[in-house]
């Protein structure tokens, strides 16, 4: 593949800089872009002496112009239940403003575009495991609603840039996922319970525990993204590791995996919080010849030096 211009939105975010590493490992130049409401410069500071990386500080909510693109990225958005609880309003802008601003330039400049959208489109599902031709069941009105709604309104910007533009878009719609760069303390399943687990605090379970997940390292997901980036698919693909667990029994592998003795306490389910959660990637497999790798013990074996080394900072 010949060396690109390439824009990522939320670069500084923990998908974003997994990207920018594979972009530019693959030869590219990248602009990193990131407004840190909830991105961490930390997670860019391995790449300060890489001279095919720029990063600008900016919210892409506000119309903006880098110069000529070969591809967009668009991965700006706050995305863990703390952050998007706490941003509400900006969600719902950086799913909207943000998103046609981004469509804006891919237009201009002919520019290929692939927009990071959610499992949480199908909101609690009545179909399972998740098709991408199911339209979701979600509450458009509820506390989850500004990301679920948001990113909802992205993929049918994205569709609608590329049925009256012609704008060559793909979305991606992705399922949990995991490992180094994952802020902790985030409302995100795996970083909650293994920083508990670390601290010899006891894991807190929602609920009974028996609601699912279905867990995607992120170097697995890192590809299948970049595959779609190449395909000639613009509905939405699902993304994620078909494998289902439910919450209590992912507690269990982090209680073997850590040594912890402090045990489970169980809180009140949160409202609209999704009881199951399983991606169909038939799509995927058929289309991108892309399936993940690695599981869910190996995933957070390759994360725990990430997770210690935040337990062991001053």
């Amino acid at each position: 593949m010949l060396s690109q211009r390439t824009l990522v939105t939320g670069a500084a975010g923990f998908l974003g800089s997994h990207l920018c590493d594979a972009l530019l490992a693959q030869g590219h130049s990248v602009i990193g872009m990131d407004n840190l409401s909830t991105g961490h410069l930390s997670n860019l500071d391995h790449l300060a002496n890489e001279p095919r990386f720029t990063l600008i500080e900016q919210d892409i909510c506000i119309p903006f112009d880098p110069g000529h693109l070969d591809y967009i990225f668009n991965f700006a958005s706050p995305a863990s239940p703390a952050d998007y609880a706490r941003l509400g309003v900006e969600t719902l802008m950086v799913g909207s403003a943000g998103t046609i601003n981004t469509l804006n330039l891919a237009r201009k400049y002919a520019a290929g575009f692939l927009h990071a959208s959610t499992s949480e489109c199908y909101g609690d599902p009545e179909v399972h495991p998740q098709v991408e031709t199911y339209w979701g069941h979600v509450n458009a009105i509820g506390p989850r609603s500004v990301y679920d709604e948001a990113k909802r309104f992205s993929e049918a910007a994205v569709m609608a840039y590329h049925r009256y533009y012609g704008v060559d878009t793909h979305l991606v719609r992705i399922f949990n996922t995991y490992g180094p760069r994952l802020q902790p303390h985030d409302g995100r399943v795996i970083s909650n319970l293994i920083m508990q687990a670390l601290a010899g605090e006891p894991l807190t379970i929602y609920g009974d525990g028996s609601q699912t997940r279905s867990f995607c390292y992120v170097s697995d997901l890192i590809e299948g993204i970049l595959r779609l980036a190449r395909s000639n698919e613009h509905l939405p693909v699902n993304i994620g590791n078909p494998v289902e667990w439910t919450i209590l029994e992912c507690a269990r592998e982090i209680i073997d995996l850590t040594g912890t003795t402090a045990g489970i306490c169980f809180q009140t389910l949160p409202t609209d919080d999704p009881t199951r959660r399983r991606p169909d990637i038939t799509k995927a497999r058929n289309l991108l010849a892309w399936e993940p790798r690695i599981n869910l013990r190996q995933g957070l074996e390759l994360s725990l030096d990430y997770f210690q080394s935040l337990v062991a900072r001053p």
